[in-house]
């Protein structure tokens, strides 16, 4: 039996029961159709997550005004009657294993764009107040009976979610979308009865609510989604939120769910999207404090994909019911494993942002980084293989570790050899900052799944021709990774020049000035790491800025941390010889400057490793290449790839 109580008690939304403290928050998806409707990818993405034990399923920003309100390039509509049969077709097959559903109606107002989510209507708003996140935009002001049609069109969602046979709503009151901004005295500057203090700003919500409660009745279930404190200077502060939770209350809403910021919070996105360096249960303060104001159940989000520390936060009553997005995006079966006391099995989120939120960020649809099935839940199922094969994995990095796992789950019988005594490769270096902690989780992960599945690791040895004959492998599958891409310049030889590896791995330690040649992830993140131990740290960088190869949603966050260490950077500057004075570099005009010094750390890159004897191939029924010692990449490519190959087997 599992250890953790609280979470798996149930609990009451209004007159609706969950079965565990455990819910999915709405997360952009864009697995339904171009036009707004289900699809069977996504009633298969969140059959996988009803299968996975999680009580309640808030779909998707459901759209109530298509195109103008609609958020990015196709979310879920519940704006007319013909999407109704989609919606209940999805309702109907989480049903299936005892998860309960909610639309989350939606309009984004201002934090559109005209070109790509209003398809060249105009934005609207209660202000004329333009967006800068998404594109700067002018939205036009709403007249009164504009609001009046606006009001009518989230009742007309909140009819159609009960038509469709869901079991609850929500009101998108939060991120700085339309209902937020009429609330905020930074978006709403009008001096009507929809405007001034805070009765006038609240009119529109309350009148929203009102609207959606008369239509679907005292029984069915409202939830209001808050951005407890807007972290904004002029918007609304958690003071302004607690007066707003209660009289949301006193009106008929049945839950609030917190959260934080709206786009524009300093840095941008990294409050409704907490990036890996952000503490875990980094909104619970702010629930803690709502709920102070309210006596219906409060909901948080924000980093708490860890079950040991959301079971805390229900035992100290900081919250009642945990909204797990990502971390339900990176494993289904989260709240089965919860159940079973397996909480070393849970894959971990690693909060990267870069195939969830990043995905959204292009117009594409989500990815996981550390799950390869999201989105492919029906083509990636595990199916055991009829004859089972000898299978040799060289290198165990993530692809070489996820490629063992998934060959193991499919019944072969899996060696796995790896150079150096443990296992990780990039990941060992990567996940020493503290920052980096879900990394080194993700490892740990890996690791312990070979281990229960009984892969054969041999560590500390190279991959010998003998040995491969020897074993008579019927799969060879090649994950050798790549090694830092020293780049030929004078002085490169140096004693004061080191790899980001050499300093992260402790084999060679930095000097009180530290020159980082090469300004991507890997760069900042040491950049990062070694001014936060009080060092002078200057990035040089030869293109216009750092951190480029990063999501904007963890890039904002990246950067607003290097400059509150005070890490210079030189961009538009490239190195050209290394000294023992530091680095020669020259910037945009041609003009020579020296970066002063005591060790010089490259970032510039990685080279692929690729040592196995070739003439091997024709003894070998089967020889895949996979990750970083094909082409250089991050986590997500090996993972994905290692995932791929292993299916094919």
């Amino acid at each position: 039996m599992a250890k953790l109580k609280k979470l798996l008690e149930p609990v009451k939304i209004g007159k609706l029961e969950l079965k565990n403290r455990m819910i999915m928050p709405a997360i952009c998806s864009k697995f339904g159709t171009e036009f707004g409707a289900v699809s069977d990818q996504l009633i298969d993405y969140y059959v996988e997550r009803a299968k996975g034990g999680v009580s309640l399923i808030i779909i998707e920003n459901t759209c109530i005004d298509w195109p103008v309100g609609k958020a990015g390039t196709n979310p879920i509509r519940a704006d007319e009657w013909k999407f109704v049969q989609g919606l209940h077709d999805l309702a109907d097959a989480v049903h299936q294993y005892g998860t309960r559903i909610a639309t989350q109606l939606h309009h984004c107002g201002r934090q559109g764009s005209a070109l790509t989510s209003a398809e060249g209507q105009e934005l609207v708003a209660p202000s004329v107040i333009p967006c800068l996140a998404t594109g700067g935009d002018i939205p036009r002001e709403l007249t009164i009976e504009e609001i009046e049609v606006l009001v009518g069109k989230y009742v007309l969602g909140a009819t159609l979610t009960k038509a469709a046979g869901f079991d609850a709503v929500e009101l998108h009151g939060a991120h700085g979308y339309l209902i937020t901004q009429f609330m905020s005295p930074y978006t709403n500057k009008r001096t009507d009865e929809y405007g001034g203090d805070l009765d006038g700003r609240m009119r529109f919500a309350l009148r929203v609510v009102e609207g959606v409660r008369m239509a679907v009745g005292p029984d069915f279930p409202i939830i209001f989604r808050l951005s407890a404190d807007e972290y904004i200077d002029g918007g609304l502060t958690l003071d302004d939120n607690r007066q707003i939770a209660g009289r949301l209350e006193a009106v008929g809403v049945d839950a609030i769910s917190v959260s934080a910021g709206i786009y524009e919070s300093p840095p941008w996105f990294s409050r409704i999207f907490p990036t890996m360096g952000m503490p875990e249960g980094c909104n619970v303060p702010l629930a803690e404090e709502i709920k102070k104001a309210v006596s219906i159940p409060v909901i948080v989000a924000g980093k708490l994909g860890n079950p040991e520390v959301a079971e805390q936060v229900l035992e100290q009553g900081k919250a009642d019911i945990i909204a797990l997005g990502r971390p339900l995006l990176a494993d289904a079966e989260l709240p089965n494993k919860v159940y079973e006391g397996r909480l070393d099995d849970i894959r971990p989120c690693i909060y990267c942002n870069e195939a969830c939120a990043g995905n959204i960020s292009h117009m594409w649809r989500i990815a996981c980084v550390v799950n390869p099935e999201l989105g492919r839940e029906r083509e990636y199922q595990i199916k055991q293989v009829e004859s089972p094969k000898r299978v040799l994995i060289v290198g165990g990095g993530p692809a070489g570790m996820e490629a063992a796992r998934v060959a193991a789950l499919r019944g072969h019988e899996v060696t796995l050899h790896e150079k150096e005594n443990s296992l990780g490769g990039q990941l060992i270096a990567a996940a020493v900052p503290q920052f980096k902690k879900p990394v080194k989780d993700l490892m740990e992960y890996l690791k312990n799944q070979l281990d229960k599945l009984g892969v054969n690791m041999e560590l500390g040895r190279e991959t010998t021709p003998e040995f491969v004959r020897e074993l008579k492998p019927d799969v060879v599958i090649l994950a050798m990774g790549a090694s830092h891409h020293i780049p030929d310049m004078p002085g490169i030889n140096g004693g004061n020049v080191v790899t980001a590896s050499d300093i992260l791995l402790g084999k060679k330690e930095a000097g009180d000035r530290v020159a980082v040649v090469g300004g991507g992830q890997v760069g900042c993140e040491l950049a990062w790491f070694l001014a936060a131990q009080g060092k002078k740290v200057t990035i040089v960088e030869m293109t216009f800025g750092v951190a480029n190869d990063v999501n904007m949603f963890s890039r904002f966050y990246l950067t607003d941390m290097l400059a509150e260490l005070g890490v210079e950077i030189a961009a538009t500057t490239t190195a050209v010889e290394i000294t023992g004075e530091g680095v020669v570099a020259v910037d945009m005009g041609g003009n020579r400057l020296v970066i002063e010094a005591d060790t010089v750390a490259l970032a510039v890159g990685f080279t692929s490793n690729n040592g196995f004897d070739d003439s091997l191939r024709d003894e070998i029924p089967e020889v895949y290449s996979i990750g970083s010692c094909v082409e250089p990449g991050k986590i997500w490519e090996a993972i994905h790839d290692g995932a791929r190959i292993a299916r094919l087997v």
